[in-house]
């Protein structure tokens, strides 16, 4: 494994990530998640799975798809974590919406600074030892009828592995759109019933062992940036495609 790591840092150029900015602290954000998360995990309809899947520790990527709006909130209720995500400047454009986003611990992004500048930010989250929620479908799922799983972006693997010993925890969550469905619904039926199921940790090195070798990496290292970067983008893939394989086989519909 160590070969193998000094093998990946040698390509540090071509994946590292460099964060955009420091990561605000909303002291209510704590004080909401103590409060409302027992509250809504003891009272609710809501099955909870594998939430010993979780890490400990603070610093990692929990990924999840995307059905409704409240997905963010639910999941940060059930993992019991304070995850910040990623929400796109919209969304702080008036008092109260922007309240929200700032109270849950949300990153504001512009879309139209492109994937690097959103990157940026998520690294941001991680370099600061935090958790990030990310979707790694990029967006919600549109499809009125099953299946809503859509095809990964490979977002959430480039984080991975310019973060390489973070764990990237697959995650599935059904029920939230009968909660509240996009375009239908203005306030969230909280009766409905919910299921969230928490996978075991993906972590870059750790898969990078299995699916390349020291030798091939090191190999890499000497080619072209064009070729390099063709290489890393297949790993990127290969990574995304199993992560979202996991999300599905927890029960994603």
């Amino acid at each position: 494994m160590e070969g193998l790591k000094q093998a990946w840092l040698e390509l540090e150029p071509y994946w590292r990530i460099e964060p955009s900015t420091t990561l605000k602290k909303h002291r209510t954000y704590d004080f909401l998640r103590w409060i409302i998360g027992p509250f809504c995990r003891v009272l609710l309809p809501w099955k909870i799975i594998g939430i010993n899947n979780i890490p400990k520790g603070k610093k990692m990527i929990i990924a999840a798809n995307h059905l409704s709006h409240i997905d963010p909130i639910v999941i940060i209720l059930s993992a019991r974590k304070k995850i910040h995500y990623l929400a796109k400047d919209g969304h702080f454009s008036n008092f109260f919406t922007r309240s929200v986003m700032n109270l849950t611990g949300q990153i504001e992004t512009n879309r139209e600074t492109g994937g690097d500048q959103a990157l940026a930010s998520a690294a941001t989250i991680i370099a600061d030892g935090s958790t990030l929620g990310i979707f790694p479908e990029g967006t919600r799922s549109r499809n009125t009828s099953p299946p809503f799983l859509l095809k990964g972006k490979t977002g959430a693997a480039r984080l991975a592995a310019a973060y390489p010993n973070t764990p990237v925890v697959p995650t599935a969550h059904y029920g939230t759109r009968d909660i509240m469905a996009p375009l239908i619904h203005k306030i969230p039926r909280l009766w409905r019933r919910l299921t969230i199921s928490y996978g075991k940790p993906m972590i870059w090195l750790e898969w990078l062992e299995q699916n390349s070798s020291t030798e091939q990496l090191v190999s890499l290292a000497s080619k072209d940036e064009e070729h390099i970067k063709a290489e890393l983008g297949k790993l990127y893939r290969t990574f995304t495609d199993e992560l979202m394989l996991h999300i599905e086989a927890l029960g994603a519909p």
